[in-house]
């Protein structure tokens, strides 16, 4: 039986890297930290060679046909993703850049929060979770960083859905490669 096509595709682990697959767990253990991944009932994943593969699994040798064929194939394909991401973390980490645009829009940090003043009658202050550093290199620049790509997007999205540019100036909170249409200004 066949998986979905990037569920077919082996990960290799880099050197540095540490794999413990135990209990439906995936553990990844790198030189940036430890993320341990959820492993669904669906796939079988294991260890050969310094590779990881998965294989979507069926139930004590039934047929499975249809719609949860389907779900099986995505699956595999999803738990490849989250398993290459939180390798990819471990080793290099993720980022996200914003932009704050906007006249006297600026932002800082102030160890564990970052304070946003974004338009409003008192600054925003964004308290900052576990596992996640922030950085502001200039006032209307704010980094992410992490090593969990689904935090470090999250988080990113948070902050962005504080003040999200508006389309007709594009003045708030944008990720640094948005591109926002302007939307032309009502004429008399």
């Amino acid at each position: 039986m066949k998986s979905s096509r990037i569920g077919r595709k082996p990960i290799s682990i880099p050197s540095g890297v540490d794999i413990k697959i135990a209990d439906a767990t995936l553990s990844a253990k790198g030189p940036k930290g430890q993320i341990i991944v959820p492993l669904h009932p669906f796939v079988s994943v294991t260890m050969e060679s310094g590779q990881v593969r998965i294989q979507h699994n069926t139930n004590h040798g039934e047929v499975v046909t249809g719609a949860r064929l389907k779900l099986n194939r995505s699956i595999s394909g999803t738990m490849r993703a989250n398993i290459s991401n939180a390798i990819n973390g471990v080793t290099h980490g993720f980022e996200r850049r914003l932009a704050l645009v906007g006249v006297g829009y600026r932002a800082q940090t102030k160890g564990k929060v970052l304070s946003l003043s974004l338009g409003f009658s008192h600054p925003t202050e964004f308290p900052v979770p576990e596992g996640i550093t922030i950085e502001t290199p200039s006032q209307t620049e704010v980094i992410i960083k992490g090593i969990n790509k689904e935090l470090v997007g999250l988080v990113a999205s948070q902050i962005r859905r504080v003040r999200p540019p508006e389309p007709y100036k594009g003045k708030g909170v944008r990720y640094a490669n948005e591109i926002i249409e302007i939307k032309e200004t009502k004429k008399k």
